[in-house]
């Protein structure tokens, strides 16, 4: 056999290694947390895009809500504006969350939805505020026990799902911006992961993936693990194991499943392509918890 026909039918196999999870996930809502690296380096950016295309294409409803927080700061050092952080949430006066609205809603989103259309994707740019998609209220925040107030950001209140269920079943990509908006008509800034996690909620998507800069969850030896339950995630968090910005993040991953979301993925977004190798091969490259 040659080698070039060798090749085909590795590349074969690998399409029928994939079927099964393919017929498994058609018709199916896969919410994807998008940030991190791959936000900034551009081959990263185009594996990403190409992976949610192929998702919608092969009949998944894939469903994107985007970070920003680089492209805020850059912004606001241009308005000589100082970034604050407690607790890992921005600190957001007024003016702050004009200049994330801008940046979010005018740039980074429509810059993503300009991707997805050039690889072939029917895309369509939102945040909270359209339709009154995402609805909040002022983020109530402790530092050291002690209440402070940060400004204007939000914790959600609630999703309307029809705006996104109608989109995602048709023929579009539904990208958001992590921006909501309460009754008077104040505008918040609302942590990614936590827009994810709840639309994924609301929704009840069989999957809800996070695109990291880490390779997953790892147990005591740093290795990753590939599959674990709810139970073993807050063990791991009581021994120390699953410690610093994994703890909310997994938090996040554990409340998306208790409200009905079949399974949550971790991933490396440094990975060329990690969306289709979590989802779509026998072992994943990520950490996939489960009920």
């Amino acid at each position: 056999m040659s080698f070039e026909m060798d090749v085909l039918i590795k590349k074969a196999s690998i399409l029928v290694e994939a079927l099964p999870y393919i017929q498994t996930l058609y018709g199916k809502t896969v919410v994807i947390k998008y940030g991190g690296n791959a936000m900034i380096n551009e081959d990263l950016k185009n594996s990403v895009m190409e992976d949610i295309t192929l998702l919608k294409y092969v009949g998944v409803n894939p469903i994107v809500v985007h970070g920003g927080g680089p492209d805020i700061t850059s912004a606001l050092k241009q308005f000589n504006i100082e970034s604050k952080f407690i607790g890992g949430l921005r600190v957001t006066d007024q003016e702050t969350v004009d200049i994330a609205r801008m940046v979010l809603v005018g740039k980074t989103n429509k810059e993503i939805v300009s991707l997805f259309n050039q690889k072939g994707g029917k895309a369509i740019g939102l945040c909270g505020i359209d339709g009154n998609l995402i609805k909040c209220k002022k983020a109530e925040v402790t530092d050291n026990g002690k209440p402070v107030d940060i400004g204007f950001v939000g914790d959600i209140v609630s999703i309307d799902t029809e705006l996104l269920r109608h989109n995602a079943t048709a023929e579009y990509i539904p990208v958001i911006a992590p921006i909501g908006t309460d009754d008077n008509g104040q505008t918040y800034n609302i942590n990614a992961d936590t827009v994810a996690s709840k639309i994924a909620c609301a929704l009840q998507a069989e999957k809800l993936i996070m695109l990291t800069d880490i390779q997953g969850i790892l147990d005591e030896a740093k290795q990753i693990i590939f599959e674990l339950t709810k139970k073993h995630a807050l063990e791991l968090i009581d021994q120390g194991i699953i410690n610093g910005g994994m703890i909310p993040k997994v938090h996040g991953c554990i409340d998306a499943i208790d409200h009905g979301v079949k399974r949550v993925h971790i991933i490396d977004g440094r990975i060329p392509h990690c969306i289709l190798l979590e989802i779509f091969t026998n072992t994943g490259i990520g950490s996939m918890i489960t009920q």
